[in-house]
């Protein structure tokens, strides 16, 4: 099976525009996501996908490979779609996030190895946040959480603290970690569909997957991420890299 991954960076973000080219303790924050993911041992190939010349013109410069996409994608998924479309020989896709610059590469092989061996159409990560409802990142609105079935499979996102905890000895809370990686014909299937309900209400794309049927399977990592959102997560990552 082959597996391309795919990273996602954008140089119009609203919040901070340029984001992939700011600089992390001496390097790009897409350098350093490269960097990362050139580790990995499952992957077959990899590419920046990106709406910028700027960005193709950087990427190609620490001898990375990238690749110009359209400026309208609505969502990252949508963007993973139209790069699928130029690699064809790829059976797989992974979605890894551009914009967390300590990225471990282990997650992802784990995510690989886990998505083919269980021949899952899409797959994810789930970081372990615990049973204490109290945790910060439980009642974070910008903490994705997820429940699971016993066999991985996902039965709901949200931005909401869930489960609710009615006994809390019996809550366990999981962070979503937003890699996704899918199969062709499920990439395909999601770019081909409109928006929905859950979706637009949550602000998550992977409910439009969800509530069309698509069974997303999760496994657990104890990778915990530092996203760059704005400029002032920089700082968090420069001290996260010690």
């Amino acid at each position: 099976m082959q597996v391309l991954g795919v990273i996602p960076a954008r140089y119009a973000s609203t919040r901070f525009p340029g984001k992939p080219l700011a600089d992390i303790a001496g390097m790009s924050m897409v350098q350093r996501v490269w960097t990362q993911v050139s580790r990995c041992s499952t992957l077959t190939d990899a590419v920046v996908a990106t709406e910028d010349q700027r960005i193709i013109d950087h990427v190609e410069s620490f001898g990375g490979r990238a690749i110009m996409t359209s400026a309208e994608h609505a969502s990252g998924t949508d963007r993973i779609g139209e790069v699928a479309e130029a690699y064809p020989q790829m059976d797989y896709l992974l979605n890894i996030q551009g914009d967390e610059p300590l990225l471990d590469p282990q997650a992802i092989d784990d995510l690989v190895r886990a998505t083919l061996e269980k021949r899952w159409a899409m797959s994810t990560l789930v970081h372990p946040l615990g049973g204490d409802p109290d945790h910060p990142d439980v009642g974070n609105p910008n903490c994705v959480k997820a429940v699971m079935a016993r066999d991985g499979q996902a039965l709901y996102f949200s931005r909401s603290p869930i489960p609710y905890p009615r006994d809390a000895s019996a809550a366990r809370y999981f962070k979503h970690i937003g890699i996704y990686m899918y199969d062709r014909a499920t990439l395909a299937r999601l770019c081909s569909l409109e928006r929905t309900p859950l979706e637009a209400s949550e602000s998550l794309e992977q409910l439009r997957a969800m509530e069309n049927g698509v069974s997303i399977y999760a496994i657990e990592t104890s990778y915990n991420p530092v996203a760059v959102d704005v400029p002032d997560d920089v700082l968090r990552a420069v001290e996260r890299l010690g």
